[in-house]
C-alpha cells in the first residue's frame, strides 16, 4: 500500500499537477517563515523554502503510519536577483517587461519528510529550468498585467497561461516552470523512499 501523502502548498498548479497523475494526496497548507537573511542562491533558497514547509506540516500533525510530505518553493533567477510574486499589477509588469528577450532561470525546490516501513527520512533537491523570452512591447507588458494572471506567479509570469504565449525557447523540465518538477519527484521518491510510479499514480478516482 502506498503511503499517505501530503502536498504542504496551497499552489493550485502543484495541486493540479499531482491530480494529472493521478495520486490520491491531502492538501494542508503550511503555516511557516519564509524569510531568509543574507545572501543564498537560488538552488539554496528554493531547497531551504521547501524543506520549512514540509517540515511545518510534519511538526504540527501526528500521522500514522506510513506517510509522505511534500514541500515545494519556486523562484525565477533573472542571473542577478530572485524574483519572486510582485507586490501589485505595476510591478508585473515592470517585471514581465525586464524579461523581454533574455533569459531566465527557473528554480522548483522539492522537500520529502516521510516514513517509510518505521524509518523516517528527510531529502531536499532543485532542479533549474531555463526560459528564453521573445521581446515583450510595453503594450504587450501591460495588457498582460491586467490579465491578472501574473499576480501570483514567482517571476510575475505563467508558462502554461497567456505567458507561454512570449516564451522562444524553453531547456530543461516543462513543469518544473509549473511549479513542481514532476520527473525529479519521481526518482527522489525511488531513491529515497523505495518507492515506483506505478505505487502511487493513477491511483485517484475521478
Amino acid at each position: 500500500m502506498a503511503p499517505k501523502f501530503i502536498l504542504a502548498s496551497g499552489s493550485p498548479r502543484r495541486r493540479e499537477l499531482l491530480m494529472m497523475l493521478g495520486m490520491e494526496f491531502e492538501v494542508i497548507v503550511s503555516d511557516c517563515d519564509e524569510t531568509v537573511e543574507g545572501e543564498i542562491s537560488p538552488h539554496e533558497l528554493v531547497c531551504e523554502i521547501a524543506m520549512r514547509k514540509a517540515r511545518a506540516v510534519v511538526d504540527a500533525h501526528e500521522f500514522e503510519g506510513d506517510y509522505i510530505v511534500l514541500g515545494s518553493d519556486t523562484v525565477v533567477w533573472d542571473g542577478e536577483r530572485i524574483l519572486g510574486k510582485p507586490r501589485d499589477r505595476e510591478d508585473a509588469k515592470e517585471t514581465f517587461l525586464s524579461l523581454s528577450g533574455r533569459e531566465n532561470s527557473v528554480f522548483s525546490g522539492i522537500a520529502l519528510i516521510g516514513r517509510i516501513n518505521g524509518r523516517e527520512h528527510a531529502v531536499s533537491d532543485s532542479v533549474e529550468t531555463r526560459v528564453l523570452f521573445g521581446k515583450v512591447s510595453e503594450r504587450d507588458a501591460e495588457f498582460y498585467a491586467n490579465s491578472g494572471e501574473p499576480l501570483d506567479k514567482a517571476g510575475s509570469y505563467a508558462v502554461q497561461g497567456l505567458g507561454g504565449f512570449f516564451v522562444d525557447k524553453l531547456y530543461g523540465d516543462y513543469y518544473n516552470v509549473v511549479g513542481l518538477p514532476i520527473a525529479r519527484l519521481r526518482t527522489m521518491l525511488e531513491e529515497e523512499f523505495g518507492l515506483e510510479a506505478c505505487d502511487y499514480i493513477g491511483k485517484r478516482s475521478y
